[in-house]
């Protein structure tokens, strides 16, 4: 049996066990990398390490703890909180702020999970006392956050745009950031309206003071965490000044400003998704180091044409996204077989199946399977039926998986 097919085994019993136990699949895969390449490839422990994406490790270390301050010190839950009493309890119009603030706290920086972690309590709350049916308010409030999820500051694009500069094909990090948030912007809002949100607007009691969130002052180190997350994104945006750098120096001052307790928000950092994406990478690099990857590249290509590569590979990405990580596994094992899949099909622009992977792989993401979706079920009131949410979001997973596919084929064919 060739090395090529070894180390392509090993990354299928890595996302196979991802997918099926609660094993970190980063460790999984950096073990068997190093199994695979030093036992039976020949190659030191040196060479098999050198696929460890050290820029990518710095960058995701330095975003998530300059959003860890911003939690942990409680800015981002003033700023959630200012911004639902903007509604004035307005019952049609607080799903959509709620989709709105996820949105932008995801896209300045804090990704979908911290951004659902710090909406889905108070947005399943205020559902709960405005009567607005908690699957609505998931699925806006959770599209809002995974719409900016490939943001060029958040750690799944980070991730997305990190793979896609590695493969040739950097310098497009806010196209596929739109592409991204317009498929969630229409299945959100398509999904909004489909399940009844608009009869919210017609309601007698379409304005609920009740569910007015408390808001709490803003205080001195609030501010300057502000500043700093603005900082950022006119240093990054503006400037093209590194992210992770930029992050990690601004990050380092909040600190010795003392706005936070360092030590909580090194701890509450997400260590085993920055765990898990690593080490996908490096058993990524030897599939490439063994040409693995060439018998998934060829293998997807024998059943695809031009314009059926997109929706396949949206579709493929999704269905695989369901039960595993997007960022972790998904993204980082998908993309780097584009460039040789579009070459083989001829007739497409790697883009167009990278920018498919994308989107088809995070429209997923609400499933209750997934992290996103987890935390909107976590976030139901006492005595909600969490068993019928639950079943909700999962068909929701999986259809979205579909629609992932037609709107790969829409966009990207």
């Amino acid at each position: 049996m060739s090395l090529a097919w070894i180390s392509v085994a090993a990354l299928v019993l890595a996302v196979t066990l991802s997918c099926t136990t609660t094993i970190n699949v980063g460790v999984l895969s950096m073990s068997l990398a190093l199994l695979v390449g030093v036992v039976l490839g020949g190659m030191t422990p040196r060479e098999v390490l050198e696929g460890f994406p050290t820029e990518l490790f710095i960058t995701l270390v330095s975003v998530t703890l300059l959003f860890s301050i911003a939690t942990r010190n409680g800015t981002l839950a003033r700023v959630t909180a200012q911004a639902v009493r903007v509604c004035r309890g307005q019952a049609g119009l607080l799903p959509i702020m709620f989709f709105l603030v996820g949105f932008v706290i995801a896209t300045i920086g804090a990704g979908a999970t911290p951004a659902s972690a710090l909406l889905a309590p108070p947005a399943m709350a205020v559902a709960a006392r405005a009567g607005i049916p908690l699957f609505l308010m998931a699925i806006m409030a959770g599209n809002g956050a995974l719409a900016g999820t490939l943001s060029p500051f958040a750690p799944t694009g980070i991730v997305a745009h990190g793979v896609m500069d590695r493969i040739g094909l950097g310098g497009v990090e806010w196209q596929t950031f739109a592409f991204n948030a317009l498929a969630h912007a229409l299945v959100g809002f398509g999904g909004f309206l489909l399940f009844g949100g608009w009869k919210l607007f017609i309601r007698r009691d379409g304005v609920v003071l009740a569910a007015e969130p408390d808001v709490e002052a803003m205080e001195t180190h609030h501010w300057i965490t502000i500043a700093g997350i603005v900082g950022l994104i006119v240093a990054a945006a503006g400037f093209g000044v590194n992210v992770g750098m930029a992050a990690l120096v601004i990050a380092t001052v909040l600190i010795l400003l003392r706005t936070v307790d360092e030590q909580k928000a090194i701890v509450h950092m997400p260590w085993g998704v920055i765990l898990m994406v690593t080490g996908v990478t490096v058993l990524i690099s030897l599939l490439e180091a063994t040409e693995g990857m060439e018998l998934f590249t060829t293998g997807l290509a024998y059943v695809s044409t031009p314009a059926s590569v997109a929706p396949v590979a949206a579709f493929g990405a999704g269905v695989v996204s369901v039960y595993s990580s997007t960022s972790g596994v998904v993204l980082p094992a998908f993309l780097p077989m584009v460039p040789a899949l579009a070459e083989r099909v001829g007739g497409i622009e790697p883009l167009n199946i990278a920018w498919a992977v994308n989107v088809g792989a995070s429209l997923v993401d609400l499933s209750s399977l997934s992290t996103v979706g987890a935390l909107f079920m976590a976030g139901a009131p006492v005595g909600s039926d969490t068993r019928a949410l639950f079943n909700q979001l999962l068909a929701w997973g999986f259809s979205m998986s579909v629609v992932g596919g037609a709107l790969g084929w829409m966009f990207f064919s």
